[in-house]
């Protein structure tokens, strides 16, 4: 069935309820969610307690943030048919709230809805109907202190491991997933296991019999949720700063002409609206920002460049970062876009010793590379860089090769006759729109002067 048949036969999807409790070894969220007439699903979080002082779980301010998380965690399922009216029986949203999800459900969705030809308006395509309580309780007034920081194993997030370096003592790592390489990344900066905060998502397999039966499936907004878990793990363990790593280049559209980006909520645009709804919705007085907003992929690529302890460590592959052992899958286009991206820094002897290839020799890559330097019909659907960074890194490449007089490799070669060069420098950009406070943004830009 196709999008408005699954509208028309599932026009309910519910949010029944939630609960949050304490087992010997982690705190347990589930959730109950239900497609009227097709499948119920109880999807759930665990959060690893460790030697971890966790705050009481029972209050207010937590309940709420937990139903929130709901919300988002929702969309996974909600996906399958898009019933058009949400129904929430646990909780009460109001206007204000019901514009701010539809829209993250909308550009958070705008992926799947492009891969799954769906046309329909923003305010067409949920409605939310709250049939529960209001959760009334007041300001946290309680002092925090000290950075969770989500690490996700790749460039990024390693780079702000490093700037944040003096802060380790009032630290700690937070990742979501079954990823053995955040966790490795975290050590070697010098994190202790009780200082790793470890998160998992179970998905109800109700979910996955769905998509092997082809209901809609498709990219959800993952940022989201690490936005909305890591606040709630941030106020548990009483810190007040939840640090992202993520850059300017994450606003940039995946598709000509419209407003359809894999990476929206990683964009400015959701951080603002998050931290906005943080403080009108969740009060808890975590602040959330990201440190390495101002700045670009190909920046954050140099700054990587010198961090050579984890240069054997780190990874980015969606396929090869999933597989024991891990490693970089070279065929896909977040492989090429880092082999890329570094090339200008670390080429050639130093990238080879990464990715173990030549990825700028595969032939096989050609319509990929194209994709990426903005001469494709889109951009891929990965979280790239942009285009003018990748034809500033190629272009810089290039003439590093041609300085040392040696044979430009296949896709090098391939973009010198039949691209222009790209002379404008982009290694000096500062994006003033960014919500870092004043300490940590000192931080940032005394390493991009070094």
């Amino acid at each position: 069935m196709n999008f408005e048949e699954l509208r028309l036969k599932y026009p309910n999807f519910v949010y029944k309820n939630y609960q949050i409790y304490e087992e010997k070894n982690q705190i347990c969220i589930e959730y109950y969610f239900e497609i009227e007439n097709l499948s119920f699903f109880k999807p759930k979080i665990e959060i690893l307690k460790k030697d971890l002082n966790f705050k009481n779980i029972n209050s207010e301010i937590v309940q709420n943030i937990v139903f929130n998380i709901g919300m988002i965690e929702a969309i996974s399922y909600f996906k399958c048919t898009c019933s058009p009216n949400f129904i929430i029986k646990c909780g009460k949203i109001d206007n204000f709230q019901e514009k701010w999800f539809r829209k993250l459900f909308y550009l958070g969705l705008g992926e799947f809805r492009y891969i799954n030809n769906i046309k329909i308006l923003e305010e067409d395509f949920v409605k939310f109907i709250s049939e529960g309580e209001e959760l009334i309780f007041n300001q946290n007034k309680e002092s925090l202190d000290g950075i969770l920081i989500p690490v996700g194993g790749g460039k990024d997030s390693n780079v702000t491991l490093d700037i944040l370096k003096e802060y380790k003592n009032k630290s700690l790592v937070f990742n979501i997933g079954s990823k053995k390489i955040p966790i490795e990344c975290a050590k070697i900066a010098g994190f202790e296991s009780n200082q790793i905060v470890e998160v998992k998502r179970v998905i109800d397999n109700n979910l996955l019999e769905l998509n092997s039966k082809g209901y809609l499936n498709g990219h959800t907004p993952f940022s989201a949720i690490i936005a909305f878990i890591s606040y709630l793990t941030s106020y548990l363990l009483n810190k007040k700063y939840v640090v992202l790593s993520n850059e300017s280049s994450a606003n940039e559209t995946n598709i000509y002409g419209e407003n359809i980006n894999h990476q929206y909520s990683k964009t400015i645009e959701f951080e603002n609206d998050f931290r906005e709804y943080a403080n009108r919705y969740l009060k808890a007085g975590v602040e959330y920002f990201s440190l390495l907003r101002p700045i670009s992929e190909l920046q954050i690529a140099m700054i990587f460049s010198k961090l050579e302890k984890y240069h054997k460590v780190f990874n980015s592959c969606n396929v090869g970062s999933k597989a024991e052992p891990w490693h970089w899958c070279l065929n896909c286009p977040k492989c090429l876009f880092v082999f890329i991206i570094l090339s200008p820094f670390l080429y050639k002897e130093k990238l080879l010793n990464i990715f173990k290839e030549n990825l700028y020799e595969k032939q096989d890559l050609l319509e990929t590379f194209i994709e990426l330097c903005g001469y494709g019909k889109n951009k891929p659907f990965e979280c790239v860089g942009t285009y003018e960074e990748i034809k500033f890194a190629i272009s810089k490449t290039i003439e590093n090769i041609e300085k040392n007089n040696e044979k430009l490799p296949y896709l090098l070669d391939y973009y010198k006759n039949h691209f222009e060069m790209f002379n404008k420098n982009l290694l000096n950009y500062y994006n003033e729109n960014n919500n870092i406070p004043a300490e940590f943004e000192k931080k940032l830009k005394n390493e991009l002067e070094n």
